[in-house]
Protein backbone atom coordinates (compact mmCIF):
# COMPACT_ATOMS: atom_id res chain seq x y z
CA UNK A 1 0.00 0.00 0.00
CA UNK A 2 1.65 3.53 -0.99
CA UNK A 3 1.75 6.06 1.70
CA UNK A 4 1.94 9.64 0.89
CA UNK A 5 4.95 11.53 1.79
CA UNK A 6 4.62 13.81 4.93
CA UNK A 7 3.52 17.21 4.06
CA UNK A 8 5.68 20.09 5.23
CA UNK A 9 4.91 23.93 5.19
CA UNK A 10 6.38 25.64 2.41
CA UNK A 11 9.29 27.95 2.86
CA UNK A 12 7.95 31.84 4.27
CA UNK A 13 10.16 34.47 2.90
CA UNK A 14 12.81 35.89 5.85
CA UNK A 15 10.39 37.90 8.48
CA UNK A 16 7.28 35.89 7.45
CA UNK A 17 5.72 33.33 9.90
CA UNK A 18 2.74 31.95 8.49
CA UNK A 19 -0.29 29.44 10.07
CA UNK A 20 1.18 26.13 8.93
CA UNK A 21 3.90 27.28 10.64
CA UNK A 22 2.27 28.14 13.81
CA UNK A 23 0.06 25.07 13.45
CA UNK A 24 3.29 22.79 13.91
CA UNK A 25 4.75 25.00 16.68
CA UNK A 26 2.32 24.44 19.15
CA UNK A 27 1.77 20.91 18.09
CA UNK A 28 3.87 18.92 21.04
CA UNK A 29 3.56 16.32 22.34
CA UNK A 30 1.25 15.22 19.40
CA UNK A 31 3.69 13.76 16.73
CA UNK A 32 3.87 16.06 13.15
CA UNK A 33 5.56 16.48 10.23
CA UNK A 34 8.05 13.92 11.66
CA UNK A 35 8.50 15.76 15.31
CA UNK A 36 7.95 13.48 18.09
CA UNK A 37 8.23 14.28 21.80
CA UNK A 38 10.02 12.41 24.44
CA UNK A 39 11.12 13.13 27.78
CA UNK A 40 14.45 11.66 29.95
CA UNK A 41 14.80 12.06 33.63
CA UNK A 42 17.79 14.51 33.74
CA UNK A 43 19.70 15.93 36.91
CA UNK A 44 16.13 14.66 38.21
CA UNK A 45 13.66 16.85 35.80
CA UNK A 46 11.41 15.11 33.63
CA UNK A 47 12.98 16.91 30.57
CA UNK A 48 11.37 17.06 26.94
CA UNK A 49 12.73 16.82 24.06
CA UNK A 50 11.25 17.80 20.17
CA UNK A 51 13.29 16.32 17.95
CA UNK A 52 13.37 15.01 14.15
CA UNK A 53 14.08 11.56 12.82
CA UNK A 54 17.33 10.87 11.71
CA UNK A 55 17.45 10.92 8.04
CA UNK A 56 20.34 8.36 8.13
CA UNK A 57 23.07 10.62 6.40
CA UNK A 58 25.45 10.07 8.97
CA UNK A 59 24.76 14.31 9.38
CA UNK A 60 26.47 15.69 12.61
CA UNK A 61 23.40 15.99 15.18
CA UNK A 62 21.95 19.57 15.55
CA UNK A 63 20.70 20.18 18.56
CA UNK A 64 18.29 23.93 19.32
CA UNK A 65 18.78 25.43 22.44
CA UNK A 66 15.88 27.78 22.41
CA UNK A 67 16.25 31.51 24.46
CA UNK A 68 14.32 33.44 27.44
CA UNK A 69 10.93 32.80 28.24
CA UNK A 70 10.38 30.88 25.22
CA UNK A 71 10.93 27.13 24.23
CA UNK A 72 11.16 24.50 21.38
CA UNK A 73 8.26 25.39 19.27
CA UNK A 74 9.64 28.53 18.10
CA UNK A 75 12.49 26.95 16.71
CA UNK A 76 9.98 24.09 14.81
CA UNK A 77 10.84 25.87 11.40
CA UNK A 78 14.48 25.58 12.12
CA UNK A 79 14.46 21.98 12.77
CA UNK A 80 12.09 20.97 9.91
CA UNK A 81 14.73 22.45 7.51
CA UNK A 82 17.35 20.75 8.93
CA UNK A 83 15.97 17.18 8.99
CA UNK A 84 16.56 15.63 5.70
CA UNK A 85 20.58 15.74 6.30
CA UNK A 86 20.64 16.11 9.94
CA UNK A 87 19.33 14.32 12.93
CA UNK A 88 17.98 17.23 15.27
CA UNK A 89 17.03 17.78 19.03
CA UNK A 90 15.04 20.90 20.67
CA UNK A 91 14.99 20.36 24.06
CA UNK A 92 12.91 22.36 26.32
CA UNK A 93 15.48 24.06 28.99
CA UNK A 94 14.30 23.79 33.11
CA UNK A 95 11.32 25.17 33.81
CA UNK A 96 10.17 26.11 29.97
CA UNK A 97 7.74 24.27 27.55
CA UNK A 98 6.98 20.91 28.44
CA UNK A 99 10.12 20.02 30.81
CA UNK A 100 9.42 19.66 34.33
CA UNK A 101 9.62 23.03 36.60
CA UNK A 102 12.21 23.47 39.02
CA UNK A 103 11.76 25.65 42.53
CA UNK A 104 14.35 28.13 41.31
CA UNK A 105 14.95 29.95 38.03
CA UNK A 106 18.41 28.18 36.65
CA UNK A 107 21.50 30.63 36.28
CA UNK A 108 23.65 30.61 32.51
CA UNK A 109 25.91 27.73 34.08
CA UNK A 110 23.16 25.90 35.16
CA UNK A 111 21.70 26.01 32.82
CA UNK A 112 24.76 24.45 30.37
CA UNK A 113 25.48 22.15 33.25
CA UNK A 114 21.78 20.24 32.43
CA UNK A 115 22.53 20.65 29.11
CA UNK A 116 25.45 18.50 29.37
CA UNK A 117 24.04 16.28 31.38
CA UNK A 118 21.62 16.08 28.32
CA UNK A 119 23.88 15.45 25.90
CA UNK A 120 25.22 12.45 28.20
CA UNK A 121 21.64 10.89 28.45
CA UNK A 122 21.48 10.71 25.03
CA UNK A 123 24.78 9.45 24.41
CA UNK A 124 25.44 12.24 22.09
CA UNK A 125 28.62 12.40 19.70
CA UNK A 126 30.25 15.81 19.40
CA UNK A 127 27.12 17.84 18.62
CA UNK A 128 26.56 21.16 16.33
CA UNK A 129 24.58 23.48 19.33
CA UNK A 130 23.07 26.16 18.23
CA UNK A 131 21.70 28.80 20.51
CA UNK A 132 19.34 31.35 20.06
CA UNK A 133 19.52 34.87 22.24
CA UNK A 134 19.88 33.41 25.66
CA UNK A 135 20.14 29.94 23.88
CA UNK A 136 23.67 31.22 22.51
CA UNK A 137 24.49 32.15 26.49
CA UNK A 138 24.11 28.42 27.38
CA UNK A 139 25.81 27.18 24.62
CA UNK A 140 28.86 29.74 24.53
CA UNK A 141 29.22 28.11 28.29
CA UNK A 142 28.75 25.20 27.59
CA UNK A 143 31.25 24.63 24.39
CA UNK A 144 34.06 27.18 26.97
CA UNK A 145 33.52 23.48 29.58
CA UNK A 146 32.77 20.66 27.80
CA UNK A 147 34.78 21.52 24.08
CA UNK A 148 35.04 17.76 23.81
CA UNK A 149 30.78 17.57 23.68
CA UNK A 150 31.10 20.20 20.57
CA UNK A 151 31.84 19.73 17.06
CA UNK A 152 30.59 23.19 15.70
CA UNK A 153 28.55 26.20 17.75
CA UNK A 154 26.07 28.57 16.10
CA UNK A 155 25.40 31.96 18.09
CA UNK A 156 21.92 33.12 16.31
CA UNK A 157 21.23 36.61 17.95
CA UNK A 158 23.26 36.08 20.91
CA UNK A 159 22.50 38.00 23.94
CA UNK A 160 23.46 40.18 25.57
CA UNK A 161 24.86 43.45 24.18
CA UNK A 162 27.07 45.55 27.08
CA UNK A 163 25.04 48.35 25.43
CA UNK A 164 22.01 47.56 26.69
CA UNK A 165 23.03 45.01 29.59
CA UNK A 166 20.36 45.15 32.44
CA UNK A 167 16.53 44.12 32.48
CA UNK A 168 15.52 47.92 31.27
CA UNK A 169 18.00 47.67 28.22
CA UNK A 170 16.71 44.29 26.63
CA UNK A 171 13.36 44.53 27.05
CA UNK A 172 13.34 47.82 25.41
CA UNK A 173 15.72 46.11 22.74
CA UNK A 174 12.80 43.39 22.46
CA UNK A 175 9.93 45.71 22.65
CA UNK A 176 11.18 46.92 19.06
CA UNK A 177 11.48 43.78 17.93
CA UNK A 178 8.10 42.72 18.42
CA UNK A 179 7.34 45.94 15.56
CA UNK A 180 9.79 43.80 13.32
CA UNK A 181 8.63 40.02 13.37
CA UNK A 182 5.68 38.02 11.97
CA UNK A 183 2.53 38.68 14.50
CA UNK A 184 1.54 35.09 14.08
CA UNK A 185 4.54 34.60 16.56
CA UNK A 186 2.69 35.84 19.83
CA UNK A 187 0.35 32.98 20.30
CA UNK A 188 3.65 30.82 20.86
CA UNK A 189 5.36 33.62 22.89
CA UNK A 190 2.17 33.70 25.34
CA UNK A 191 1.76 29.79 25.69
CA UNK A 192 5.54 29.61 26.55
CA UNK A 193 5.48 32.51 29.07
CA UNK A 194 1.99 30.58 30.69
CA UNK A 195 4.17 27.39 30.79
CA UNK A 196 7.52 28.77 32.19
CA UNK A 197 5.84 31.68 34.41
CA UNK A 198 6.50 35.46 34.47
CA UNK A 199 8.21 35.36 37.39
CA UNK A 200 10.98 32.68 35.88
CA UNK A 201 11.32 34.69 32.59
CA UNK A 202 11.77 37.92 35.02
CA UNK A 203 14.44 35.79 37.25
CA UNK A 204 16.16 34.28 34.26
CA UNK A 205 16.35 37.94 32.32
CA UNK A 206 18.23 39.21 35.68
CA UNK A 207 20.59 35.71 35.38
CA UNK A 208 21.19 36.80 31.40
CA UNK A 209 22.13 40.43 31.91
CA UNK A 210 24.90 39.48 35.12
CA UNK A 211 26.26 36.59 32.68
CA UNK A 212 29.83 38.24 31.33
CA UNK A 213 29.38 35.67 28.07
CA UNK A 214 32.64 37.39 26.75
CA UNK A 215 34.47 34.93 28.98
CA UNK A 216 32.74 32.16 27.58
CA UNK A 217 33.46 33.51 23.94
CA UNK A 218 37.24 34.11 24.21
CA UNK A 219 36.96 30.26 25.53
CA UNK A 220 35.06 28.39 22.18
CA UNK A 221 37.40 26.12 20.50
CA UNK A 222 35.02 24.68 17.70
CA UNK A 223 34.13 26.40 14.82
CA UNK A 224 31.63 28.85 15.18
CA UNK A 225 28.87 30.59 13.11
CA UNK A 226 26.99 33.98 14.20
CA UNK A 227 23.95 34.77 12.58
CA UNK A 228 21.97 37.36 12.64
CA UNK A 229 18.83 38.82 11.50
CA UNK A 230 19.62 42.44 9.46
CA UNK A 231 16.59 44.22 11.09
CA UNK A 232 17.84 42.71 14.87
CA UNK A 233 17.67 45.67 17.16
CA UNK A 234 18.43 43.18 20.03
CA UNK A 235 21.98 42.56 18.13
CA UNK A 236 23.01 45.85 16.35
CA UNK A 237 25.83 45.30 13.88
CA UNK A 238 28.70 46.15 16.36
CA UNK A 239 27.92 43.53 19.37
CA UNK A 240 27.44 40.76 16.29
CA UNK A 241 31.27 42.10 15.07
CA UNK A 242 32.61 42.12 18.42
CA UNK A 243 30.96 38.61 19.55
CA UNK A 244 33.00 37.44 16.01
CA UNK A 245 36.01 38.75 17.08
CA UNK A 246 36.06 37.25 20.57
CA UNK A 247 35.15 33.93 19.30
CA UNK A 248 38.46 32.45 17.79
CA UNK A 249 37.33 30.33 15.02
CA UNK A 250 34.54 32.15 14.29
CA UNK A 251 32.11 34.00 10.76
CA UNK A 252 29.45 35.85 10.79
CA UNK A 253 26.37 35.40 8.43
CA UNK A 254 23.59 38.33 8.69
CA UNK A 255 20.65 37.18 6.78
CA UNK A 256 18.66 40.14 5.11
CA UNK A 257 15.37 41.42 6.06
CA UNK A 258 15.04 39.02 9.54
CA UNK A 259 14.90 40.53 12.95
CA UNK A 260 15.86 38.89 16.19
CA UNK A 261 13.95 35.68 15.57
CA UNK A 262 15.87 34.42 12.60
CA UNK A 263 16.02 31.39 13.38
CA UNK A 264 12.20 30.72 13.33
CA UNK A 265 11.45 33.27 10.33
CA UNK A 266 14.34 32.69 7.51
CA UNK A 267 14.59 28.85 8.61
CA UNK A 268 16.20 28.01 5.12
CA UNK A 269 18.86 30.49 4.94
CA UNK A 270 20.02 29.25 8.85
CA UNK A 271 19.99 25.96 8.05
CA UNK A 272 22.71 26.41 4.64
CA UNK A 273 24.32 28.00 6.44
CA UNK A 274 24.73 25.44 9.47
CA UNK A 275 25.24 22.70 6.79
CA UNK A 276 28.12 24.79 5.26
CA UNK A 277 29.75 25.10 8.43
CA UNK A 278 29.50 21.54 9.06
CA UNK A 279 30.98 20.60 5.25
CA UNK A 280 33.96 18.99 6.32
CA UNK A 281 36.32 21.27 4.62
CA UNK A 282 35.37 24.10 7.35
CA UNK A 283 35.18 22.11 10.32
CA UNK A 284 38.38 20.77 10.21
CA UNK A 285 40.38 23.75 9.32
Amino acid sequence: MRTSPTRRPRPTPPGRFGPAELRLALAAPRPAAGLTSEWRLVDGLRTHTRRTADPGTGGTPVVLVHGLAVSHRYLTPLALALADTHPVYAPDLPGFGLTERPGTAYDVLRHADHLAAWLAAYRMPPACLVGHSFGAEVVAALAARHPDAVRAVVLAGPTSDPAARSRRGQFGRWLVDTLREAPLQAPILLRDVVDARPWRVHATLSHSVRNGVEADLVRIAAPTLVVTGSRDPVVPASWRSQVTRLVPRARAVTVPGAAHNVATTAPAQVADAIRALLAPSLTNR
